[in-house]
């Protein structure tokens, strides 16, 4: 097959009276491919098939198809034309759908592609673009249930984003997120974009819910929400969500803590992501260097959502929350309770089922793995500790030598005399023996016999 260049340049040697022959011979072809190039036989970067179009006899079975139900799935539809004595393969079946164009444009499946995409500029410290990222499998001893998420906030003007890692999406979880990611930034831009949140978004109001305008008033922030189905609009987001999962998320090893992930995200954030090169406004710098630009507000304090967990109560009274455990008073070991806390606060409440409060601590910072005990907790449970002890007594001696008892001797006996035929101590009634019932059932011998008559004559 000629390329494009090769069909020029024999075109052009045929135009200055080169032979049909000299041309292949410079361009090491044969005569036969050189001169149907020059006569439109054949066309260049066009292979000539192989043999008859074998989708031909079912593309328009094919095209009704697909115009009766343009979401027909591929599989299907060859299932169908394989029952007609379509023989190719798979591959080139849906090659061939492609080629000829045989599946119909959805628009409302394909808003996003075959459009023009329009580039959106973003002013500095305009807007943050924020979005939840599902993480699979996070590692065993998190404890999160096989899920974890990820709330990304992203500048548009510099491309800066960072991270929050979370057990679950419910709005206080969102609100911390929201307080950690915008800490992270640098501080405060005029407003937030944000997809279509059950946190965010009500759907009876058809804007943002009321419990949310509270969080963007507490901020100052504009709240605004992306139109249905048009991802593109937080393209800054998007971008940042792909870059995590797909960057930073695949490396996470099996024996890091939540905390340390977390630290590794940050730290990797600084590292990598910040050192990327843009285009802005025609200067190619870092994102960083583009960030530094961005006028950000201050943070006020955290908005006090009231976050709550659920956690087991472990054997020493204590309970984990945020890589520390806290006490609780004793005789409740194995029990669910609640750990509540109002963001921003310096204290955390335990709580148990019944809503009765266990215990407040001082709130430790995240990860450090402290454990706080209050002094009347540890002596209640030094008290019912040595309580439960004095009840039960010392435990058994396993090495004490006891030997059978008489009853257990007894009892041995009885079932060695059965084993053996006789009659038990104390045991009465016939006892059949074996082997006097073989000997009296033996056949008799000659002398039996006369024996036997002697006696009788006598």
């Amino acid at each position: 097959m000629f390329t494009q260049g090769e069909d020029v340049e024999a075109h052009a040697l045929r135009q200055r009276g080169w032979s049909v022959s000299a041309i292949a011979r410079h361009m090491g072809r044969n005569r036969r491919t050189v001169r149907a190039y020059l006569s439109g036989e054949r066309q260049p970067g066009k292979r000539r098939p192989a043999g008859p179009d074998g989708f031909a006899v079912v593309e328009e079975y094919c095209r009704i198809r697909l115009r009766q139900d343009p979401h027909l799935q591929a599989t299907a539809l060859f299932e169908e034309v394989t029952g007609l004595g379509y023989a190719a393969a798979y591959s080139s079946f849906t090659r061939a759908i492609r080629d000829r164009g045989l599946r119909p444009h959805c628009e409302p499946c394909h808003q996003a592609r075959g459009r023009d995409v329009a580039v959106i500029s973003h002013e500095p410290g305009a807007e943050t673009q924020w979005d939840w990222v599902h993480l699979p499998d996070p590692p065993d001893h998190w404890g999160w249930r096989r899920e974890a998420y990820l709330l990304v906030g992203s500048l548009p003007y510099s491309g800066r984003w960072r991270g929050w890692l979370s057990a679950c999406q419910d709005q206080p979880h969102l609100v911390e997120g929201l307080h950690q990611v915008a800490a992270r930034l640098g501080g405060l831009t005029l407003g937030w974009r944000s997809g279509r949140m059950s946190t965010v978004y009500d759907r009876q109001a058809g804007g943002i819910s009321a419990s949310f305008a509270a969080v963007a008033k507490h901020y100052g922030v504009t709240a605004v929400l992306c139109p249905p189905r048009r991802g593109q609009r937080k393209g800054s987001v998007e971008k940042s969500n792909d870059m995590a999962a797909q960057r930073w998320w695949r490396t996470v090893p099996d024996d890091i803590t939540p905390e340390r992930a977390q630290a590794s995200l940050d730290s990797w954030c600084e590292r990598t992501a910040d050192f990327r090169v843009r285009w802005a406004n025609g200067i190619r710098q870092s994102v960083a260097t583009f960030a530094e630009g961005e006028p950000l507000s201050a943070l006020p304090v955290p908005f006090p959502a009231v976050l709550t967990v659920s956690r087991t109560v472990s054997p020493q009274a204590l309970v984990a929350f945020d890589g520390n455990f806290y006490s609780v008073p004793p005789g409740h070991r194995g029990q669910e309770v609640t750990v509540c806390r109002v963001l921003g606060a310096g204290t955390i409440d335990v709580t148990s089922a019944a809503g009765n409060t266990l215990a407040r601590h001082r709130l430790e910072p995240s990860g450090a793995h402290a454990i706080v005990r209050a002094s009347e907790h540890v002596a209640a449970l030094e008290k019912a500790v040595l309580a439960s002890a004095s009840d039960t007594g010392a435990p058994c001696r396993r090495k004490q030598r006891i030997p059978p008892s008489a009853e257990a001797l007894a009892e041995a006996g009885q079932i060695r005399a059965r084993l053996a035929g006789q009659p038990a101590a104390g045991q009465t009634g016939p006892v059949i023996d074996f082997a006097a019932y073989a000997a009296a059932s033996r056949p008799l011998g000659p002398g039996d016999r006369t024996g036997s008559r002697t006696s009788g004559e006598g």
